[in-house]
């Protein structure tokens, strides 16, 4: 029998605390973007790989203002916010040739959002088959890529250097 070691998945189990409602901002506030996997920024919004992935790549883009909806942005931060999914989706197809990307947003706690305080799009690339048996026998997912590898090569791409 094979064992896989997801070390960086405990503290997501044990410690509740985690992804308490200032994560992003506390984050974003750092300016440590190397340690917290930011990738990009720009005037009103950034994006940051996700810590808990559920594919290689697995980015977030946010505004830095802390709201729970899209209805609450300005115009302004909604067009930058696109723009910079976009940028992100770009980068990522040309870094890690993706065959799609699932997009979108889990608005409020019941529809599944671990932050519902702070906005903030998933964007995820996937590849044909590359769901496994893994998620649903033992509730793991296996990456190829480790977080700082990635957003290395990400922040790169977008210009962060």
């Amino acid at each position: 029998m094979q064992h896989l070691w997801a070390p960086w998945r405990s503290d997501y189990i044990s410690n509740p605390t985690h992804c308490g409602p200032d994560l992003f901002l506390n984050m974003v506030n750092e300016n440590e973007d190397e340690k917290n996997h930011i990738v990009a920024r720009r005037k009103s919004c950034f994006a940051i790989l996700n810590t808990f992935p559920y594919n290689a790549g697995h980015t977030m883009v946010l505004p830095y203002r802390k709201v729970s909806d899209l209805d609450d942005l300005s115009v302004e931060e909604q067009l930058e916010l696109l723009k910079l999914i976009i940028e992100v989706k770009n980068a990522l197809k040309e870094l890690y040739k993706p065959h799609g990307f699932n997009i979108g947003a889990n608005l409020g706690e019941a529809a599944g959002a671990g932050i519902a305080a702070h906005l903030h799009m998933h964007i995820v690339p996937r590849w044909k088959n590359d769901a496994n048996f893994m998620t649903a026998i033992a509730d793991a997912r296996v990456h190829p890529k480790d977080l700082t590898l990635v957003a290395s090569q990400l922040r790169a791409k977008l210009s962060l250097g």
